[in-house]
């Protein structure tokens, strides 16, 4: 499917591209196009300039703006992201991510961090402001990888024997 603008309803399809594009209560494969709201879609990727997700499910979320409500996603890759009672498990953002309260996000990167009762596993920002619950911080990450890799490296080294 191919539009300047596409409107999809309570349907299944592969590939759905468009200038805008409008889905609502519908599984997709991929979404390419400018400007993409979805409200409560599953969808594989999601490839936009501006994307708007609600109340819904994406594998990969790539956009330059992108803006998460009550959402579930495995990767985000933007340029500014805007995350609000969502989960993520990497979240990366080529500037900031302006504003990310009550979510859960596993890795989270930007220059920029505004957040506000955010837990994260890892965070790695230039600049963080607001209330964080962050496991290891880029000083104990640094620390485990290298402790982890000490253990692999004996274990291979003690399986040749």
């Amino acid at each position: 499917m191919s539009k300047e603008t596409v409107v999809l309803e309570e349907g299944e399809a592969r590939v759905v591209e468009g200038e805008f594009i409008n889905i609502k209560k519908s599984s997709l494969r991929t979404v390419e196009g400018g400007h993409v709201e979805m409200q409560q879609v599953c969808a594989l990727t999601v490839d936009g300039e501006k994307v708007d997700v609600t109340q819904s499910a994406a594998g990969v979320v790539k956009a330059e703006a992108l803006n998460m409500r009550n959402s579930v996603n495995m990767v985000s890759v933007s340029g500014n992201s805007s995350l609000n009672s969502s989960c993520s498990l990497v979240t990366i953002a080529g500037d900031s991510i302006d504003e990310v309260s009550k979510s859960n996000v596993g890795v989270m990167a930007a220059n920029n961090i505004k957040a506000e009762n955010v837990s994260s596993l890892i965070m790695i920002a230039g600049n963080v402001e607001g209330n964080v619950k962050t496991v290891l911080d880029w000083r104990s990450a640094l620390a485990f990888g290298a402790a982890l890799g000490g253990v692999y490296g004996l274990v291979k080294l003690l399986m040749k024997k």
